[in-house]
């Protein structure tokens, strides 16, 4: 498969007339749904409402016209909303833009090194962890304007605890009319599917929200309140990079890289099981690293593969990038003709979206179930990464809960680890052929079981030997990997064998550790002839050599 190689250059033998116009009515359905969403995305992270459809449009284009998917639809995800709020917190929009370029960057360098097959390599509870970790981060942040509170000037409200703190202490500014606007705006939104599938409940929802509060003249704050409402078009506009802030946002765009691989990958596979396709993983890599330097280039946030819109658009005929490119012109039609009503939407109304887009990413069912049914160092992995993603950010959740991973991998691989003699009857994992196979005199056969790497290493430092013994026989059958520490064990067991007059065999070695027993000098040392390709010929010859 091609490093990069775009799906819309190869969709020439399936396209036709009829596909065209199916791609173009789910390009304008999935524009339709994305239109709130990228607005209230956008206010989630700190940024004015229209930067959020500059990343649906800019980064839409780019991803669609350049991706290794035939369905993937980008733009802004809730996933990115706390990441983006801190660091336009603390270095400001220019800080958001160079870090969303050096992401971009780094998710091209991701794909062209081909960097698309390891994101798999992450593990699944992790992921659940820090999505539900977000989910519950996005939930606590809009409890202000879904119960139209008014925080106190200068409070810092950018770490999710500060947030809490600062409802606390502003509880007393409560605004029962914003929390009924709200309560209707989450009604209609879990009710509606069940009326239409077709018309997206955020966009009646915020139709609905607005006849309300403009009807009853509510006392409810506005977007149009809080936020100055553009329809320019984006323009193109070059940061000041200086080695200073480049240095400060690296942690932070490396985030924005992962997050934005790990969220695009996961939405091309959930696609390519809908309609039995499959993606470039390194290609969509490359697109998401151009769209997200445009994003930024041209005013926008950080942007990703999102899956909901992405499964809008393969449930309403989607089938070719056509359909992302036409989401994001109809969307840039919208931008010019319709964003001046923007203004007129409720906060409690975008805050009612977003605890539902909150809900619909936390996948509390599979996190409760993992819960359930998991092994306990896979939970304490899946708890450890949600209380972190709440407590202090992404960046801190992933490491801790990588380190986690690797380090309970480990214990666990040195757990199933073993050492055992056929001679003491312990071998009951054998079949009974092997363990009924004639064993010569004066010799021992001992079986290595599992991983020999540095954290098993301790169990295979030494080796049971009885008495009148002359050849000891290694059967290496059940070792796949060999690293240079349980080498040095394994120097240390021929070293003994030296010392007390002891032949050293070995049987069915396997190609990797064979590699390494050849590069450290051990195969040279302990003879070719000693190294035989299964155990009845390493009997035969153990022997013939005690005849």
């Amino acid at each position: 498969m091609k490093i990069f190689a775009p799906k819309l250059f190869s969709i020439k033998e399936r396209f036709s007339k009829k596909q065209l116009v199916n791609d173009i009515v789910a390009g304008v359905i999935v524009a339709i749904i994305a239109l709130p969403l990228s607005i209230a995305l956008a206010i989630a992270s700190g940024v004015s409402p229209e930067k959020g459809l500059y990343t649906a449009i800019v980064a839409g284009f780019v991803i669609s016209f350049l991706g290794g998917s035939n369905v993937n639809i980008s733009g802004p995800t809730a996933a990115f909303a706390t990441i983006v709020a801190g660091i336009v917190a603390q270095f400001g929009t220019g800080g958001l833009v160079i870090a969303t370029i050096m992401a971009g960057l780094l998710l091209i360098i991701m794909g062209l090194f081909k960097f698309g097959s390891l994101i798999k390599y992450i593990p699944y509870t992790i992921t659940t962890g820090f999505t539900a970790g977000i989910a519950v981060t996005i939930v606590i942040g809009q409890i202000k304007d879904f119960i139209g509170l008014s925080f106190p000037a200068g409070m810092p409200t950018v770490e999710t605890a500060e947030k809490l703190h600062a409802i606390a202490k502003s509880i007393g500014t409560f605004n029962w009319q914003a929390l009924v606007v709200g309560l209707v705006a989450l009604a209609i939104q879990i009710v509606w599917p069940k009326i239409s599938k077709k018309i997206p409940g955020s966009l009646v929802t915020v139709i609905i929200g607005v006849v309300i509060v403009k009807a009853f003249d509510m006392n409810v704050n506005t977007v149009g309140d809080l936020y100055t409402i553009s329809r320019a078009l984006p323009k193109f506009s070059l940061p000041e990079f200086n080695f200073e802030s480049i240095g400060q946002l690296v942690p932070s765009a490396f985030t924005i890289a992962i997050l934005a691989g790990i969220e695009s990958l996961l939405s091309c596979v959930v696609s390519d099981g809908m309609i039995k396709d499959k993606h470039n993983s390194n290609t969509e890599l490359i697109a998401q690293g151009a769209g997200n330097i445009f994003s930024g280039l041209f005013g926008g946030i950080p942007a990703t593969g999102a899956i909901a819109r992405t499964a809008a658009n393969v449930k309403n005929g989607g089938r070719t990038p056509i359909a992302g490119i036409v989401h994001a012109v109809v969307l840039l039609l919208i931008l010019v003709v319709l964003m001046p009503y923007a203004a007129w939407i409720p906060m409690p109304v975008i805050a009612a979206i977003l605890f539902m887009v909150a809900y619909n990413m936390s996948e509390w069912k599979r996190f409760v179930k993992i819960c359930k049914t998991a092994p306990k160092s896979d939970i304490l992995v899946l708890v450890a990464t949600f209380v972190l993603t709440v407590a202090f950010d992404l960046v801190v959740a992933i490491e801790v809960g990588m380190i986690l991973s690797l380090v309970l991998f480990m214990k666990r691989m040195s757990d199933v680890a073993r050492i055992r003699t056929w001679s003491d009857g312990e071998d009951n994992s054998a079949p009974d052929s092997e363990r009924l196979k004639a064993v010569p005199k004066h010799t021992e056969v001992v079986e290595f079981d599992g991983p020999m790497f540095f954290a098993s290493s301790e169990k295979f430092n030494s080796i049971p030997v009885k008495e009148g013994v002359t050849t000891i026989i290694l059967r290496m059958r059940n070792v796949p990997v060999l690293d240079i520490t349980a080498m040095r064990a394994l120097n240390d067991i021929y070293a003994t064998c030296n010392s007390k007059g002891l032949r050293l065999v070995l049987s069915h070695t396997n190609e990797q550790p064979l590699s390494v027993m050849k590069k450290s000098g051990f195969f040279e040392r302990v003879g070719e002839e000693n190294f035989l390709p299964n155990i009845d010929e390493a009997l035969a010859y153990a022997e013939e050599l005690n005849k």
